[in-house]
């Protein structure tokens, strides 16, 4: 009878219970206390089913609040009882109602035996831990916390901030260095007698009361002043989340708990069926006479944090939807936007899937509809061409498109005359290059047959919508790789940055570029930009074209035949 246990219960008594007597029936002495909140007709039904266990005691009840002194005391109660009614107790082991072990008893036995002057709890300064949660690390030792965090919220910030204002802070007792840690240890009979029968108790206690989550330091505080060695750390296996929760523990958790080798793992999923059938049976483990070490499934519980809080790159959907600038990437791969070359290539589109071999889609974000690659209806993921739909939340749609396919290159076409509410998004994201010709809007209006009052108007909203765009494109914030040309420097040398681009989105393609795409005609489009400067619009994005000196693609000259004799 060398380790007794303190369990502090208040829900799932029925796996209170049989935590109990799986620990009493192997000859380990529990004294249980049960939150005051639980009704009177359960609490009698629990005593009740342990009444046949002679090592079974129950100590005073207490109304519990977490981050409360009211916890801190269903403790003492316990350890007051333990020491009180089991005289043979060596160390005591604090546990929950929600706890379960691990490994059998006899190798906890064993293990406490041989270090039988050694206390286990995880005590620390505030200076050395990084996973205090709620900006209190220091100043929940030197302010006072008359109210529940968790009852009365706006009632605790707010005298938090008056104290914080009026400069108010307590005197720590002398003698005592705070200290934090985990609430589950396990403490040596003489340190626990040293620290109920320390003649400051009453100001240690009076201290503390006010203290913010006390069950965190008090024994973590008073261990270091009366224990002779302290391990610290917790043989109990408990985790938690970036939120300060605890991890549950659940069925499919079986093989991680087995791997910890821990002796106890808290907190268990009251329907844990095939936990509880597992660690509570007779035979339950093997012999194992490994160190505890919680920190084997370390790794697994740091991925699952950084899965929860990061999510995947590009990943959006109901369960994990973001912040705006929380998010671990806007999208997740590369893709290409093309504006302007589909307005001064024929056949641009096509000619860029064969020669890099991408998806090359027209311009989702038509007004009319999302043009996709084949003008298909519906695409990969149910994605519909709909606008409507589209444009209910443009950021979502692209995406969705980018991740429904990942894999494969997406390239599509963008213009002054789509929806811009999607600007910023892509402009700020580092997935997407951004290639563009300005001016090139003006060829289709060149090459149309609408009255020329109609097209200087279309020509100085565009030019407007565009002046816009470039604007963006070029701020601070923009991550994504943008390469900006004029019309008039692109149509005297198109192959270099043609060349440029096919580079990027295929780069192991290593493929020279003999010829550049059918690039529409231009005869007469210097005269066409100085007839709207004549009515009044200076289209100045397209750069300089001459009148009367049109612009021509020359063409690679063909090499010559020749013949081997």
């Amino acid at each position: 009878m060398s380790v007794g246990f303190v369990m502090l219960a208040h829900t799932a008594l029925d796996r209170a219970s049989a935590v109990a007597r799986h620990w009493a029936t192997q000859d380990c002495p529990v004294v249980i206390h049960v939150d005051r909140r639980v009704s009177r007709i359960d609490y009698r039904s629990f005593v009740e089913g342990l009444s046949d266990l002679h090592n079974i005691r129950f100590c005073r009840r207490h109304r519990c609040d977490w981050g409360t002194w009211s916890i801190t005391q269903a403790t003492i109660s316990g350890v007051e009882v333990a020491l009180a009614e089991f005289p043979e107790l060596r160390h005591v082991y604090l546990a929950s109602g929600t706890c379960l072990p691990l490994r059998p008893i006899e190798e906890m036995r064993h293990y406490l035996n041989a270090r039988p002057r050694t206390d286990f709890i995880e005590s620390v300064t505030t200076d050395d831990v990084p996973w205090t949660i709620g900006g209190l690390d220091e100043e929940r030792f030197t302010l006072r916390f008359p109210f529940s965090w968790k009852k009365h919220r706006r009632l605790f910030d707010r005298y938090v901030r008056l104290q914080r204002r009026i400069g108010f802070k307590r005197r720590i007792p002398p003698g005592v260095e705070p200290h934090l840690g985990s609430q589950w240890w396990c403490l040596t009979r003489k340190t626990l007698t040293a620290i109920l029968t320390d003649p400051d108790r009453a100001l240690y206690e009076r201290y503390f009361r006010r203290v913010w989550i006390p069950d965190e330091s008090y024994f973590q505080t008073l261990a270091r002043k009366h224990s002779s060695h302290i391990e610290s750390r917790s043989l109990t296996l408990s985790k938690f989340d970036f939120q300060g929760k605890p991890h549950i523990f659940y069925d499919d958790h079986l093989q991680l708990l087995r791997r910890s080798d821990c002796f106890v793992a808290r907190k268990i999923w009251p329907q844990a069926d095939r936990l509880y059938d597992a660690f509570l049976a007779p035979d339950a483990g093997q012999a194992n006479r490994a160190e505890p070490n919680p920190s084997k499934i370390d790794r697994l519980f740091a991925k699952a944090v950084e899965r929860r809080t990061r999510g995947r790159s590009g990943l959006y959907m109901q369960s994990r939807f973001p912040n705006e600038g929380w998010e671990n990437g806007k999208t997740c791969t590369r893709y290409s936007v093309f504006e302007g070359f589909s307005e001064l290539f024929e056949n641009f589109e096509t000619w860029l899937g064969k020669s890099v071999g991408a998806r090359v889609h027209g311009h989702l974000f038509h007004p009319d509809r999302a043009e996709f690659a084949g003008r298909e209806g519906i695409y990969n993921g149910g994605l519909s061409d709909s606008a409507t739909l589209r444009d209910y939340d443009p950021r979502a749609f692209l995406t969705n498109l980018i991740w429904n396919t990942r894999g494969e290159r997406q390239c599509l076409q963008f213009g002054p005359g789509d929806r811009q509410d999607i600007s910023w998004f892509i402009a700020s994201d580092p997935n997407a290059q951004i290639s563009v010709i300005t001016g090139a809007w003006a060829l289709p209006l060149f090459h149309s047959r609408q009255s020329f009052i109609d097209l200087r108007k279309r020509a100085a909203q565009l030019q407007r919508i565009e002046a816009r765009h470039l604007d963006i494109l070029r701020q601070p914030q923009t991550r994504a790789r943008v390469r900006i040309w004029t019309m008039a420097d692109f149509v005297q040398n198109p192959m270099e940055p043609l060349q440029i681009i096919i580079d990027e989105i295929a780069p192991r393609a290593q493929r020279r570029l003999t010829e550049a795409p059918q690039m529409v005609c231009l005869d007469g489009f210097g005269q066409f930009l100085q007839n709207l400067k004549n009515e009044g619009m200076m289209p100045y994005l397209m750069g300089d074209f001459p009148v009367g000196e049109d612009p021509h693609h020359t063409p690679a000259q063909p090499h010559k035949p020749y013949l081997v004799n």
